[in-house]
């Protein structure tokens, strides 16, 4: 690692402690932390860094989110920050040796933001606390702002000013400095900062457009211009309106992780020096045994030491019918007990527990970033100084070029509010206010992560946990799905598929001798000979001198009789006659069977069949997942027949066997080739290189097994036919967010150079910006509708 280091530009000598696990760089002059960081894992090991998320208060548009995005990635020690405009939410990975969590949220407070606290602290009642702040001030801006439209219609309907025009012209601006001053005071306030920091935003071009707008009002006092100070209440009481009705859709967007953090427990009944108390959740540690009585919630993730019931797990999984316990068995927290009482001792507590981890993956998703978001991201940087340019361009354009202007103006009377013979100043401060108000950024920065963020709550109300948001546009882009065998297409524990006794034998004789020598072998195929013993209640007998044959078989005595186990070669080598039963043995391992042959002293007694059989819904999910336009894969470390066999009965046509699981990455570097964008179906544990090299690694698993660190997406019901639904959600997710894009996009290259002519009235400007943000946030709610 010191070679790595020392090759970085700029670096005079790198120390590398091993007992600290530190490196001391010194350097001839400023290096890229990025840099130093980079080239540490490009020799195999890695920097210890942190990820924080902070709730974050203040911003108004994707200008916002995007200044204190750049402000942080410029900080010292920070690898990556990404902004949420739809949480308020910062993601910041950092090392922590640099650069410590206090420092960071100073430098957002610095920016003129305010962190409110970390991620985390988004609760209901905080959400209803924004909400009903944004409600109070839409409420206060149109009580003044309604007696300023009904006091404006004389004058606009009949010429008409009411009782003066003096008088008109001073009421107009008492009604609407409350309305600037106080219900907008919040925007004013945060658009003059942005402006002061040289980072302005959207409450910047508010601020502008209805503080010019306001300004005629007394500048008609003394010179020869119209006054617009009621339409500067118009505009402020439309934009509130708009941010109203634009959070609380962004409220609905997010219900999904709040229900989440609803969901558990917040006491649990334990047991405690031999009686019953009970305690916060907070309190709980690992080991404690605790009572859960019908219709309970199960305080923490843990396992049942006694007692039976059934439990609702559909909040993880998805599932609704409820799930029989009994002891041994692993539960989750926060999930409902049915109708029996059962003890559980705690497994997992905290940060730990299944609720947390899957809270902690959807706050994760909703935090990235997807690649089609770039374009929108680099445009919101300058997208405000360039409205407010366009907008001082507008105003000098109609004022220096006033026969052209008039012109554009006269061919747009067909519309009611485009007026040529107002004067040429009030032309040319309408067209530069309607410029001002019409530009919004919120529509593009809102885009892309409230489709997520609706796309990634609804995958976790069904049981598919999306850990990245690039992985909903690669599942678009992707040609080929692989599957691994064991485990993830099939059960991954082996039965006994078939029993064949010779004459003279039943086939519960069979079974019981054959599992009464299987007892004693830790061979997964004994076991399932076991299992289906005990499934048919079978009385075991004791068998004396048990010997394992290493990967043939075993043999030991029964009642003194010499009793021999397993397969065709080990049976050859002990002279067995196999006339009559090679056919059989033929025909069950071309299905990809193993075949278990039985001898009783020296007679074949019968053989068993024992195979790891195709998990329920294989076949249609292929078929589906093939309906899509993708091609389908099995790769397998299990020899060909066996493979060959599985394959054959998902109905995958693709198959590549006997690979050892570093060899599966190579055999996804040979699809990519092929196919382009590899999605990989492993069990999120054995397969975890493999996961790690496709382009999306989708785990399965069951309930709290699944391995969620080791993939994009974790599926936690276990059933195969989660990976078609992962495949339509992550489709129809990225689907809203190119429909958003568009719109935002759309309506600003239109309504922009609309506005620039003059064909814009500032209220209606207002009006359209606001629609349009509400538009990107609505649409993206609209994919709860679809059926995935």
């Amino acid at each position: 690692m010191t070679g790595a280091l020392q090759k970085v530009e700029g670096v005079r000598e790198a120390v590398v402690s091993l007992a600290s696990e530190k490196a001391t760089v010194t350097t001839d002059g400023p290096v890229d932390l990025l840099s130093l960081v980079e080239a540490v894992r490009g020799a195999g090991y890695d920097v210890h860094a942190e990820t924080i998320s902070l709730d974050i208060e203040g911003m108004s548009c994707a200008s916002c989110a995007a200044t204190i995005a750049s402000t942080l990635e410029n900080m010292e020690g920070v690898l990556q920050a990404s902004v949420n405009l739809a949480t308020d939410r910062a993601s910041v990975t950092f090392v922590d040796t640099v650069v410590t969590p206090g420092e960071i949220a100073g430098m957002v407070e610095k920016a003129g933001y305010h962190v409110a606290g970390t991620a985390g602290d988004l609760t209901e009642d905080r959400m209803e606390r924004k909400l009903g702040e944004s409600r109070r001030r839409m409420l206060a801006a149109w009580v003044f702002t309604s007696l300023a439209v009904v006091w404006m219609v004389p004058e606009m309907l009949f010429g008409v000013a009411w009782p003066s025009m003096d008088v008109y012209r001073w009421g107009m601006m008492a009604l609407a400095l409350p309305v600037l001053a106080w219900a907008g005071g919040s925007t004013f306030f945060s658009g003059f900062r942005a402006a002061a920091g040289m980072h302005p935003n959207m409450d910047t071009l508010i601020m502008l457009g209805s503080g010019i707008s306001f300004l005629t009002g007394p500048a008609s006092l003394v010179f020869p211009i119209t006054s617009y100070a009621g339409v500067s209440a118009m505009i402020m009481a439309f934009h509130l309106t708009g941010r109203y009705v634009e959070q609380n859709a962004q409220g609905k967007a997010s219900r999904a992780i709040r229900k989440l953090m609803e969901l558990g427990a917040f006491a649990a009944t334990v047991e405690r020096e031999g009686r019953q108390v009970e305690v916060p959740v907070d309190e709980l540690q690992r080991g404690d045994i605790m009572v859960v009585r019908p219709g309970g919630k199960v305080p923490t993730d843990g396992e049942v030491v006694s007692g039976e019931s059934h439990i609702d797990e559909s909040m993880a999984t998805g599932e609704s019918m409820p799930v029989r316990k009994g002891p041994g068995d692993q539960v989750i927290g926060a999930t409902v007990n049915g109708d029996g009482l059962i003890r559980v001792r705690a497994t997992r507590i905290g940060k730990e527990t299944f609720l947390a981890q899957v809270i902690r993956m959807v706050e994760e998703a909703q935090a990235s970033r997807v690649p089609i978001q770039a374009l929108a991201d680099r445009i919101t940087g300058w997208f405000v100084p360039a409205v407010m340019l366009t907008a001082l361009l507008t105003f000098l354009i109609h004022m220096l070029m006033p026969e052209v202007m008039g012109g554009i103006l006269r061919a747009g009377e067909f519309l009611p509010w485009v007026q040529p013979g107002l004067g040429n100043l009030t032309l040319a401060l309408v067209a530069m206010v309607s410029v001002f108000v019409i530009a919004c950024p919120c529509a593009l920065g809102l885009a892309t992560p409230t489709a997520i963020m609706v796309g990634s709550g609804m995958g976790a109300e069904k049981g598919i946990l999306i850990r990245t948001g690039a992985a909903i546009q690669t599942m678009r882009e992707a040609g080929v799905i692989a599957f691994d065998k064991t485990g993830t297409l099939t059960r991954g524990s082996p039965v006994v598929t078939d029993i064949v006794p010779r004459e003279g034998f039943g086939e519960n004789e069979l079974l019981g001798i054959t599992a009464s020598i299987e007892r004693g072998s830790e061979h997964p195929l004994a076991g399932a000979v076991v299992r289906k013993a005990e499934e048919r209640d079978l009385t075991l007998r004791e068998v004396e001198g048990f010997r394992a044959v290493r990967g043939r078989g075993v043999e030991a005595l029964l009642d003194g009789r010499r009793l021999i186990v397993g397969s065709i070669g080990l049976m050859r080598e002990r002279g067995l006659d196999l006339s009559g039963l090679e056919s059989e043995v033929r025909g069950i391992e071309e299905q990809g069977r193993t075949a278990m042959i039985v001898s009783l002293d020296g007679r074949p007694a019968g053989m068993l069949g024992v195979a790891d059989t195709l998990k329920e819904g294989a076949s249609g999910t292929v078929a589906e997942l093939r309906d899509m336009g993708l091609e389908v894969v099995m790769i397998s470390g299990d020899n060909a027949v066996t493979a060959r066999a599985v394959a054959d009965g998902a109905g995958i046509g693709s198959v590549v066997a006997e690979v050892l699981p570093e060899g599966k990455v190579r055999e996804i570097e040979k699809l990519r080739e092929r196919y382009g964008k590899v999605v990989f179906v492993g069990d999120g544990i054995n397969d975890a290189p493999a996961l790690a090299a496709a382009d999306v690694g989708i785990a399965l698993g069951t309930g709290t097994d699944v391995a969620i660190e080791t993939s994009d997406i974790a599926l936690i019901r276990g059933d195969l036919e989660g990976v078609s639904r992962a495949v339509r959600l992550s489709r129809e997710t990225f689907r809203k967010i190119r429909q958003n894009l568009f719109w935002a996009f759309f309506y600003n290259i239109v309504m922009i150079p609309l506005a620039v002519i003059g064909y814009m009235h500032p209220v209606l400007a207002e009006i359209a910006m606001a629609t349009s943000s509400i538009t990107v946030v609505t649409n993206a709610n609209m994919l709860r509708r679809k059926k995935i």
